[in-house]
């Protein structure tokens, strides 16, 4: 869509958001389907991302010990109900690829590429809830199908406390729902927390059930991540002639 032109008519959030199927368990994530090249799906969320190769960076910015990472976030003016004249450039955006960017520092072996600069650049084209996670997991994607070395992959889900129950992947009217939620990225196979973030308080007995529902969740995306890389990589080897 050329900036500056008038939306075609679609509907938005407030028109697709529907409640938690029946189906779906409280610690399960919403569906999804992954391409490497890096687009991601899942019911009422789309998220696109792709990675710049490794470039020297300018002389002002180079880190002489490691590459430097730069995220850029925006959404799509019809990614939710309401038209944003700023896609990109808020402060919202400027906060979304802050996090980003401590992701995927601590995931990418920047100390292998001194002197260099690594680009992410994310699009949440809809959006129904765990924006944050669907952009580092399609990130991850990118950064894999760039050929950029990692610890490991990074997968991030979102979980609450909605009526005493803790939700993994909240949906849109979940999270308006106004109960506490936390964001965990995760390295799955040392455990380790590359970024955790919480915007409410939330009583420390119910703490390690909500966390564990998002590190469960985010260890199924793992799952689902590996199958589809290791795809790719079949694939494009038939392709080759490998």
């Amino acid at each position: 869509m050329v900036e500056g032109a008038a939306p075609t008519a679609k509907p938005g959030i407030n028109d697709t958001a529907t409640p938690r199927p029946a189906c779906l368990q409280p610690s399960s994530h919403k569906p999804i389907s992954k391409r490497p090249q890096a687009y991601l799906r899942a019911p009422h969320s789309h998220s696109s991302s792709r990675t710049g190769n490794e470039i020297r960076g300018s002389r002002a910015r180079a880190l002489p010990d490691r590459a430097l990472v730069n995220c850029q976030y925006s959404s799509a003016t019809f990614s939710t109900g309401e038209r944003k004249r700023r896609p990109h450039g808020d402060r919202k955006s400027c906060e979304m690829g802050l996090q980003l960017r401590q992701t995927f520092e601590a995931a990418i072996l920047t100390q292998l590429h001194p002197r260099s600069q690594i680009d992410i650049y994310v699009q949440v084209l809809q959006a129904d809830g765990g924006t944050y996670a669907a952009c580092v997991n399609a990130a991850t994607l990118a950064v894999l199908d760039a050929g950029i070395p990692m610890r490991d992959f990074v997968c991030a889900c979102s979980a609450g406390f909605v009526d005493g129950t803790a939700l993994a992947d909240l949906s849109h009217v979940e999270e308006a729902a106004g109960g506490p939620q936390l964001a965990l990225a995760l390295l799955p196979a040392s455990g380790q927390i590359a970024l955790l973030e919480m915007d409410a308080r939330l009583h420390e007995d119910h703490l390690e059930q909500v966390l564990e529902a998002a590190a469960r969740a985010s260890r199924d995306v793992h799952t689902v991540l590996d199958r589809v890389v290791r795809q790719h990589v079949q694939e494009a080897s038939v392709l080759l002639g490998d």
